[in-house]
């Protein structure tokens, strides 16, 4: 029997953990179906092991930090930030295998990246682009979700907005969503979708941003860079004010942050974070947007957790496409190409067929 196709590249850089997360303790997380064991040092850089001890493969996130060594819970034996051995109980020298994997790590817009695959393409500079998370112009926060799903189906869900219509009819969606036109364009990693709301009413949640009366000229601007993460230009402003001419002075502008990490073939760690160019030294405003979009992604992992479900039920069902799938259709195109790239062999097949 062959091996199953895998889901998603190695060779990527993918966010382990919020920069807070990562503190003088061990936390233990599972990146691309690979244990690892995420600390930081005494001069605050993150670290990544393996989280398996070279010894008897009992978890290093279970033993302790000794200085910026991990010792392991067992039979005491020290890694140092290299993932090198340095102590053996009772042994007067120390074998030069016993080494664990370490991982390269870059901190870089409030996260802390890994990359899992081959250490030597590791090139900071291919750390997706979310500066708004930290640019002093810009103010939010977000948090991390841990899903039941393949990663993909919140690409997926991330990709097509229509669904805000009928999933948050309540908050951010109203029929305008589901009725406006779109525009699908891509590159070599990424995909664009683009779809403007012209002389609309607003949804209560943007109504409540934007605090004033009459209609609106709405966007939503989707960009995904493969293979997980999808950054979207949102906001609203009264209708005639230029806004899709480009003029967004008298409007609201967000960007919604979102990088969803393989944990295993059917979890995931979902990153996401609002930041907005408004009001941006209220805190209040702030927990509000956060406890708001909170509500809003519950809503969405529990469609795609049942959906996830209803896949594992239902293997050999073959999925079929509406216009409204092309922005996900071209996600999961770009993202079986670093697949295919990576192996040498043919792309594992996506959810949804031609």
């Amino acid at each position: 029997m062959g091996s199953k196709t895998p889901t998603f590249p190695l060779n990527a850089w993918y966010a382990a953990a919020w920069d807070a997360e990562v503190k003088r303790e061990l936390l233990a997380r599972t990146i691309c179906n690979k244990k690892v064991v995420l600390y930081r040092t005494q001069d605050d850089r993150a670290v990544a092991l393996e989280d398996a001890c070279w010894h008897r493969l009992v978890p290093l996130s279970m033993g302790r930090l000794k200085g910026d060594e991990v010792q392991c819970a067992y039979h005491g034996l020290r890694f140092n930030p290299r993932g090198r051995c340095t102590f053996m109980p009772s042994q007067d020298t120390i074998n030069p295998s016993a080494n664990v994997r370490s991982f390269p790590v870059v901190e870089k817009h409030r996260f802390v990246w890994i990359w899992p695959g081959d250490p030597a393409l590791a090139d900071p500079a291919l750390v997706p682009d979310l500066h708004w998370n930290h640019d002093p112009a810009w103010a939010g926060d977000g948090k991390v979700i841990h899903a039941a799903c393949d990663y993909r189906l919140i690409v997926d869900n991330l990709m097509d907005l229509t669904h805000e219509t009928y999933i948050h009819g309540s908050s951010i969606g109203n029929d305008a969503v589901a009725e406006a036109p779109f525009d699908v364009t891509h590159g070599e990693r990424t995909a664009t979708v683009t779809r403007w709301m012209v002389d609309i009413e607003p949804p209560p949640f943007w109504r409540a941003q934007l605090g004033k009366p009459g209609n609106v000229d709405r966007w939503q601007i989707i960009r995904f860079e493969a293979p997980c993460t999808v950054a979207i230009d949102v906001g609203v402003a009264p209708t005639g004010t230029g806004a899709p001419e480009g003029d967004r002075k008298e409007g609201v502008s967000m960007i919604v942050i979102n990088t969803i990490t393989p944990a295993t073939d059917k979890t995931c760690h979902y990153f996401w974070a609002n930041v907005r160019d408004y009001r941006i030294h209220e805190q209040r405003v702030t927990t509000d947007i956060r406890d708001a979009i909170t509500k809003v992604f519950r809503e969405d992992e529990i469609i795609v957790e049942a959906q996830q479900r209803a896949i594992d039920e239902h293997p050999d069902h073959v999925f079929y496409n509406l216009n409204i799938d092309a922005g996900a259709l071209w996600a999961r195109r770009l993202i079986d190409r670093l697949i295919e790239a990576e192996t040498g062999g043919a792309p594992s097949l996506s959810v949804a067929a031609e």
